[in-house]
């Protein structure tokens, strides 16, 4: 633990209890707001794909936070297509007066693109305003609950409100024991030892299963490689037509190969078992 002290560490899964704390090792909860969102979860209140509203690749899209309330669709659009092809955007907006809640989602083309905004998009300045981004957490980290629950990660209210174990305040090494027996108890997951980075170094995103993300690379791959041309030759009806007939062309003339080699080897087996059927002189009729 010696080494460790100087050191932070990241949740890659969401309890109430321990975001609301700052070492990831409490076993009660300490305010209104943690309680509210411990009972949520036990009585698995929130459907994080219940939202009709969320739509896209979660692993291709950026949670970007802290905006201004001045900042449109347009703006954040423009400053956040510096890091790649977006793909959809949203700004979340009051359902009421319709004014921007401060935060919005960015999905990107491809994951690549997304990690690339994850990695240089944090704490820039849009609208005179510094925001953070994150990777979507909704759908990508287990057990989330978000903010209008109790739950949520960072804030800058200094307060027993704040939560722990994201990307701007991660849990600091413990201190003190671990109470290993009472987290147990409880059915809080044990801090992650072991698992400790600087705080310098940069938290990766939850990457996606190796076997689809590969298959998706190939295909973009093929399609880069592919000259337009043939891509469209090869999907066009005419050409469809003609490869099928070039294929039954081939398969005429194999065929007829192959007859008229049945045949030729029909003709020699009867020529040659007429040539043992004809009637030779023996020594006895001689």
């Amino acid at each position: 633990m010696g080494s460790s002290v100087n050191s932070v560490f990241y949740a890659d899964s969401y309890h109430p209890i321990q975001v609301g704390s700052i070492d990831g090792t409490d076993t009660q909860p300490h305010d209104g707001a943690v309680l509210r969102a411990l009972l949520c979860s036990n009585a698995a209140l929130y459907d994080p794909f219940g939202d009709p509203k969320v739509i896209g690749d979660p692993y291709c899209t950026l949670f970007v936070g802290r905006l201004s309330h001045l900042t449109t669709e347009d703006t954040l659009r423009k400053a956040m297509k510096v890091y790649g092809r977006i793909k959809n955007l949203r700004l979340v907006r009051h359902i009421v007066t319709g004014a921007s809640r401060g935060y919005g989602f960015v999905e990107f083309e491809t994951e690549k693109e997304m990690r690339q905004a994850f990695k240089d998009a944090h704490h820039t300045i849009i609208d005179d305003s510094e925001i953070i981004v994150d990777y979507n957490r909704q759908h990508l980290m287990r057990g989330w609950i978000p903010r209008r629950l109790g739950g949520g990660l960072g804030g800058k209210k200094e307060s027993g409100q704040l939560r722990f174990g994201g990307r701007e305040r991660p849990f600091r090494a413990p201190l003190r024991q671990i109470p290993w027996d009472e987290l147990k108890r409880l059915g809080i997951p044990p801090p992650p030892e072991g698992r400790y980075m600087s705080r310098f170094q940069n938290p990766s995103p939850p990457r996606r299963k190796r076997e689809s993300a590969e298959m998706e690379d190939t295909q973009e791959h093929m399609k880069r490689r592919a000259p337009s041309h043939q891509l469209e030759k090869s999907s066009s009806p005419q050409h469809l037509f003609s490869e099928d007939r070039i294929h039954k062309k081939h398969n005429r003339v194999r065929h007829s190969y192959r007859e008229e080699k049945r045949l030729s080897s029909s003709n020699e087996r009867s020529h040659i078992q007429h040539r043992h059927d004809r009637w030779t002189p023996g020594r006895d009729d001689q």
